[in-house]
């Protein structure tokens, strides 16, 4: 069934369209035997009262937070209805597909069958790719499904493995000078709250690739003098293992620099690492795991890519699960990319990257960082811009203007549709002012975007600890707080990222600045003074 003409009787999922695959070689159809397994996507059950339940965390006063739901709760409340799992269940055996793991929460269905039944089954015809000395699937056009279950299945994913995103991460180069902090230096730069470690809180990491050593851990944490180093544990998703390969330029720069910026600034907090395929499906399948974990407070992701790269069935079903994560009382830290505000694509026009562009998440660009000669004080604090890379941020094409943002004057969005501003805050990225990191058991000067997520992830680990011993109830959604609270950041006011400069208040290179830790804590410990 090609791809153009579709079968009387089934319906193309809205937003399912790929683009051909250019950047590799298509060789030719994949094996029709070859195993393919598929995550479905399907309606959330009371969407009406869901999406009125986020407008109010949307709305909500620091004095005043809303209460979050329980897993169970939000399960029962906004998961999928069992009547719908059911029928995709039926769809899979009258397409002689295997039904796999559903879980109502996460409103998945898992399938899997062979290419030649999934190529039936969904309308599409599965090619494979060459690229990079690596082979795998693609495709083009929409998604088809039949018309009985065409209202409930919102997304299907898996079909295409090409990459989804890449980590932002960018390595200091020889040629040029540059100062190396530690984590720990950088979190006293920015005054983090003393006498927290972090301590009750989980940290969910995102990786699509790479590993880490348990002994580039140890070893790095004991230079650091933290004698007990962080429990770090990792979680396979859809088969992805944590493989380190023995490349500090490659993938593991990315985890080790994550979970070592963590683990140096909230050593008490708890890091569970999922390491997931770089597709979509693994992309997204890492992030829902991760955020209806009830072990998991906060969530760090470092990788992402231009929204452009994603097909909007993607993008809408992400931003749903941030919206779980929402009525969770979770907080989420994205990196705003390191290309500056074309966010590497080359078509002349300005770009946000994605995950970091939705309205749901706090997403965190970059600076260059010049401290005092006994690191005591920050001297200097500009937009990160060099030969290295620059910090991604300006306004979206896809999500809208969140409210949040009504008065932070947001530049004019290029698509009608798009107008939500990024990053919302910003932190240390530039590798010539970065982080003194061991990976595969050779130290690393690194920086990026990717080093600012993990940077608040520990912040507000130590934030949530110090709130708790006051009796009051964990961040969760903060940035409606956040554009409340500007004191409580060190607004940056010189350089640009290509498109956009920083000035006074909140801009779209380094949002509302970077942060004074305890002056946050204070802030948003109000509601005990307040009542």
């Amino acid at each position: 069934m090609p791809s153009e003409s579709r079968t009387p009787g089934f319906s193309i999922i809205p937003g399912s369209e790929r683009q051909r695959y250019t950047q590799g070689q298509i060789i030719g159809p994949c094996d029709r035997d070859e195993p393919v397994h598929v995550t479905m996507m399907v309606r959330r059950k009371n969407l009406r009262e869901f999406e009125q339940l986020v407008r109010q965390f949307e709305r909500q006063q620091v004095s005043a937070p809303v209460e979050p739901l329980s897993s169970e709760e939000f399960g029962r409340r906004f998961g999928a209805d069992p009547a719908d799992i059911r029928a995709v269940a039926d769809f899979a055996s009258q397409s002689d597909l295997q039904v796999g793991e559903t879980n109502i929460a996460r409103r998945i269905v898992v399938l899997s069958g062979t290419v030649e039944k999934v190529n039936k089954a969904f309308g599409v015809e599965l090619q494979k790719c060459e690229e990079g000395g690596r082979t795998f699937r693609v495709r083009e056009g929409g998604i088809s499904v039949p018309d009985t279950i065409a209202g409930i299945v919102t997304g299907v994913f898996g079909l295409d493995e090409r990459a989804q995103a890449k980590p932002h991460f960018r390595l200091h180069l020889a040629t040029t000078q540059a100062v190396a902090y530690s984590p720990i230096q950088v979190a006293n730069l920015y005054d983090f709250p003393p006498n927290t470690t972090g301590a009750g809180e989980t940290v969910g990491i995102i990786e699509l690739g790479g590993g880490f050593e348990t002994s580039d851990l140890d070893s790095f944490f004991q230079s650091l003098g933290i004698s007990t180093s962080p429990q770090v544990v990792a979680v396979s998703v859809d088969g992805a293992q944590n493989v380190p390969g023995g490349d500090p330029t490659g993938a593991d720069g990315e985890v080790e620099l994550d979970v070592e910026v963590v683990g140096s600034v909230a050593p008490g907090a708890a890091q569970k690492v999922y390491f997931a395929p770089n597709t979509d499906q693994g992309f997204m399948d890492a992030v829902s795991t991760a955020i209806q974990d009830t072990e998991v407070s906060l969530v760090s992701i470092s990788w992402g890519q231009a929204e452009s790269e994603y097909t909007v069935q993607t993008l809408s079903s992400f931003n749903q699960i941030f919206q779980d994560a929402v009525t969770l009382g979770k907080t989420v830290f994205v990196a705003s990319g390191d290309d500056g505000s074309s966010d590497g694509v080359n078509d002349g026009q300005n770009h946000v990257d994605f995950p970091a562009s939705s309205p749901y998440v706090v997403g965190c660009g970059g600076t260059t960082l010049e401290a005092s000669t006994d690191d005591s004080t920050i001297i200097s604090e500009t937009v990160w811009n060099d030969d290295l890379g620059a910090t991604g941020g300006g306004v979206s094409d896809v999500f809208p203007l969140p409210s949040y943002q009504t008065n932070a004057n947001v530049p004019a969005p290029q698509n009608p549709d798009g107008g939500r501003g990024v990053p919302d805050v910003s932190g240390d990225a530039d590798p010539d002012t970065g982080y003194n990191i061991l990976i595969d058991g050779t130290y690393q000067l690194i920086g990026g975007t990717s080093a600012v997520a993990p940077l608040y992830a520990g912040l507000f680990a130590r934030i949530n600890e110090a709130l708790r011993a006051q009796n009051l109830p964990r961040v969760g959604f903060v940035n409606p707080q956040l554009y409340k609270l500007p004191s409580a950041f060190n607004d940056i006011t010189s350089g640009n990222n290509g498109a956009f400069q920083a000035g006074p208040g909140w801009d779209a290179a380094t949002g509302l600045g970077s942060p004074k830790g305890n002056s946050l804590l204070a802030d948003l410990s109000l509601p005990s003074s307040s009542g």
